[in-house]
């Protein structure tokens, strides 16, 4: 006859589940995640199709102000601002939806850092994030001037 281990946390009567059914279960688990991130990356149907990632920008101007005012360090006071309107181009391998940006933000207190050109990108319509060597996606770009970022608020 056999006696429990008094001084185990463990009854006697504990079962644990076999390595074999361990791996199953992790190999399981895997299938199902990357079955349910097969679209949230931009992957798109099994024909390769990822139009969904294509959807035109409705708010871009509202989303590249709220996103330039966590971007610069000082938000406030920025001169010569301009925007493009938003076309597809070749990004990272991927096409989509890109507004150039054109400002010249504050360095310190007193000085401006020169003008700089970023590239907004965004993704199933909504902003995903800013490219600084934006001479490529921002060849030929037409500007218009961009008064909502020169009246950023601190």
């Amino acid at each position: 006859m056999r006696q429990a281990n008094r001084g185990s946390a463990i009854p006697a009567a504990a079962h644990f589940p076999s390595t074999a059914a361990l791996r199953a279960a992790a190999l399981g688990m895997a299938l199902l995640l990357g079955a349910c991130g097969h679209h949230s990356f931009g992957l798109g149907t099994d024909s390769g199709d990822d139009s969904g990632a294509h959807q035109y920008p409705p708010n871009y101007k509202s989303d590249i102000v709220a996103a330039m005012h966590v971007y610069l360090n000082d938000p406030t006071g920025v001169r010569d601002a301009a925007i493009s309107q938003p076309a597809l181009k070749e990004v990272g391998g991927a096409t989509r939806y890109v507004v150039c940006v054109k400002f010249n933000p504050k360095k310190n207190n007193v000085e401006y850092a020169g003008v700089r050109e970023v590239a907004a990108v965004f993704v199933a319509g909504r902003f995903d994030q800013f490219i600084e060597a934006a001479k490529q996606p921002c060849a030929g770009a037409a500007y218009t001037p961009f008064p909502e970022l020169q009246n950023l608020p601190p």
